[in-house]
């Protein structure tokens, strides 16, 4: 084992993936690479879907903490959170209110404006638009945006908009998954994501795709997404952004693992773009790149994580 833990120390530990949520393949994806990594270390590692097993069963079934490889609704968002707390339960991750608030792209991008952490300007959206209010907005937002549900992941429900009738339509599509839509302005530049465990910040990484944003084919589906880690910023850029990105972390209250994601403009302007507590583990995800970057290999990150499970 490559933490100076025994196996036998985690006691048994229920590893909760799938779930209710439009993300549950990813998840089913991330609970079993987490279950494989953790059986391979000698844990007594079981799977527990939520959708097909009730919690109580949890305590039930002797389990002593649960490991959170849930994503979205239920999973990451403070409800599974909640639940467990009132199991007394330890779990992984961020407690209830950051995983509430960093679900949430609007209220994060209120919190981050109100600590002056730069983050692209934007609109709050609850109902459909008509072409003439759309096309008000677009002009307020320079012309091109992107189109967010406000608490779903995986860029789920996500796209751009140029035109009135574009935004028009995005909004409505958006709306189908959650009652508020963020309207983003569109930035023009590379994405970069931060990995944090623990207080350890690790190296950035860089995506690049030919998809006209970093959609969910882009990440899960397709092969022409490329990752650089490093990431081929100067040593000064990406100490600035791992400092921002530790900042707006902290600033919605996440804590003991996750993700920051954020944008660099043709300016050269950082942008901030949102938080996941619950950040992927699948073979293309991003937190286990940048750990292998560190030297931190994909037993060893989930073992550190595991390790700091709490009530």
């Amino acid at each position: 084992m490559t933490l100076n833990v025994a196996a036998e120390q985690f006691g048994k530990v229920a590893v909760l993936l799938g779930g209710r949520s439009a993300e549950r393949p990813v998840s089913l994806k991330s609970g079993q690479a987490v279950y494989n990594a953790l059986i391979s270390e000698g844990v007594d590692a079981h799977l527990f879907d939520p959708a097909e097993q009730p919690l109580q069963q949890l305590k039930e079934q002797g389990f002593d903490r649960a490991f959170i490889a849930l994503h979205g609704r239920g999973g990451e968002d403070g409800v599974m959170q909640g639940a467990l707390e009132w199991l007394g339960m330890p779990y992984t991750g961020s407690r209830v209110l950051g995983s509430a608030l960093a679900m949430d792209k609007i209220r994060t991008k209120q919190i981050w404006q109100s600590m002056n952490l730069p983050t692209a300007g934007y609109h709050i959206i609850s109902e459909s638009l008509d072409e003439a209010d759309a096309a008000d907005i677009l002009s307020a937002l320079s012309g091109a945006v992107i189109v967010k549900p406000a608490c779903e992941g995986s860029s789920i429900g996500m796209a751009k908009a140029t035109t009135a009738a574009q935004l028009s339509e995005a909004v409505s599509e958006a709306l189908k998954f959650d009652p508020q839509v963020l309207v983003e302005r569109w930035i023009e530049g590379e994405e970069f994501t931060i990995a944090i465990v623990g207080d350890e910040v690790l190296p950035v990484v860089r995506m690049q795709t030919p998809h006209e944003f970093y959609d969910y084919e882009a990440k899960y589906q397709s092969k022409t997404t490329q990752y650089f880690c490093p990431c081929g910023l100067s040593e000064q850029d990406e100490k600035a952004l791992q400092v921002y990105a530790k900042e707006a972390f902290k600033a919605v209250g996440a804590e003991g693992w996750g993700r920051v994601d954020a944008m660099r403009d043709d300016h050269g302007q950082w942008h901030l773009l949102e938080v996941n507590t619950v950040p992927g583990m699948t073979e293309k995800s991003l937190v286990p790149m940048a750990a292998k970057a560190k030297g931190i290999g994909f037993s060893e990150l989930v073992l550190r994580i595991l390790a700091a499970a709490k009530i």
